[in-house]
């Protein structure tokens, strides 16, 4: 009786097996990512982290819960009103750069730099 060779392995034996489809929803981020605060976020979104009152908090997760929106919807829609009614002036070029080389400094640590988004 001679040795049968199983470098080959299951696939060997069993041959070629269709590719199985992958599990969980599909993959539909096609936006360009200027830094890593967008990964996972839709088209023209983008994280942000603010200290905020702890009793507003608690109104905007009410205001969510009852009607059955995300936090980040009545956030967006609360901003979106009060920036209608303010209709603010753009920033000054010079403020939007001195702005983005202090956020260079608090970045840079031990000599490493991290990836900033580009403006």
């Amino acid at each position: 009786m001679s040795k049968k060779n199983f470098k080959g392995g299951l696939n060997s034996l069993l041959g070629d097996q269709p590719e199985k489809p992958k599990r969980g929803r599909p993959v539909t981020q096609t936006k360009e990512l200027n830094s890593s605060s967008q990964e996972g976020t839709k088209e023209k979104e983008t994280r942000a982290t603010f200290i905020i009152n702890e009793e507003l908090l608690d109104k905007l997760k009410a205001i969510a819960y009852w009607d059955r929106v995300l936090i980040k919807d009545v956030v967006n829609t609360a901003l979106q009103e009060y920036l209608t009614k303010k209709k603010p002036k753009p920033r000054p070029e010079e403020a939007r750069l001195k702005e983005q080389e202090a956020t260079q400094k608090q970045i840079t640590t031990d000599g490493y730099k991290a990836r900033l988004p580009k403006y």
